[in-house]
């Protein structure tokens, strides 16, 4: 199965957007990653790296959704670092509407990183009003 992180600033934004995209990504392996080594706002390549690490539990993949540019560039490095199989990629995406929709996608069993990347970019189509 293809994992999914969830890259905020708040720690307390990254477990919302998690818990809003697993109420219909259901059997999804979705990890949140946020806030900086402190608790602060901000954002760790550690922590990244171990959402990865954990989200890539059986070799499936992972896609990342990020809040904020800093937190890309913690992701690259965290990638780089991950010890990990299979492919990692960074969603060009809203990181709510992409999550969800990663997550719903990552529970079809023929689901792979291209297929989940895909469903998380389509959210930037999404219209409000």
């Amino acid at each position: 199965m293809v994992g999914v992180v969830v890259v905020s600033h708040s720690e307390r934004a990254a477990e919302g957007i998690v818990e809003v995209a697993a109420e219909m990504g259901g059997d999804a392996r979705i990890e949140a990653v946020g806030g900086d080594r402190d608790g602060g706002i901000g954002t760790s390549m550690d922590a990244i790296r171990a959402g990865i690490e954990a989200a890539a539990d059986d070799g499936g993949g992972v896609v990342v959704l990020v809040d904020l540019g800093s937190a890309v560039m913690n992701a690259e490095i965290a990638i780089e670092k991950a010890s990990i199989e299979g492919d990692v990629e960074i969603a060009d995406a809203p990181v709510l509407e992409g999550a969800l929709n990663a997550a719903v996608e990552a529970t079809n069993p023929n689901a792979t990183v291209e297929s989940v990347l895909e469903a998380a970019t389509d959210a930037r189509e999404y219209r409000k009003l």
